[in-house]
């Protein structure tokens, strides 16, 4: 069974960074397009970021841009998401996921690829 396991949530001020994790057991790691979702409280699902199942390809919503950088790792099994210039509006429950590959491109924004989920992690932006 897939597990995901997602850390390094927390609190940060506006304009900081921080550097989210996501570990994965249970399967082959390099079977497995990521990606990065996000939800603030009473909104909608998010996409964040997706990378390939070679991390050779990336892919991010606009407003992603310049700022969240995603990565992976294949002999570490995990999957990281660096954030930038944090805003308020970052605020939300950040998920891990993953689809086995391959994911059509421009299928990789939508949550219903994704079969694995793990529990997310918080990260709040204060002003």
């Amino acid at each position: 069974q897939l597990q995901l396991v997602e850390s390094g949530g927390g609190l940060v001020q506006a304009g900081g960074s921080l550097r989210l994790s996501c570990v994965v057991s249970g399967g082959t790691f390099s079977n497995y397009d990521m990606g990065w979702f996000r939800q603030a409280s009473g909104k909608e699902r998010e996409f964040v970021a997706a990378i390939n199942w070679k991390g050779g390809s990336t892919y991010y919503p606009d407003s992603m841009k310049g700022r969240f950088t995603i990565s992976r790792d294949n002999a570490k099994s995990a999957v990281y998401l660096q954030m930038n210039s944090l805003k308020p509006e970052d605020t939300a429950v950040y998920y891990c996921a993953a689809a086995l590959r391959s994911i059509a491109p421009v299928m990789r924004s939508h949550p219903s690829q994704y079969g694995y989920w793990g529990q997310g992690t918080q990260v709040t932006v204060s002003s």
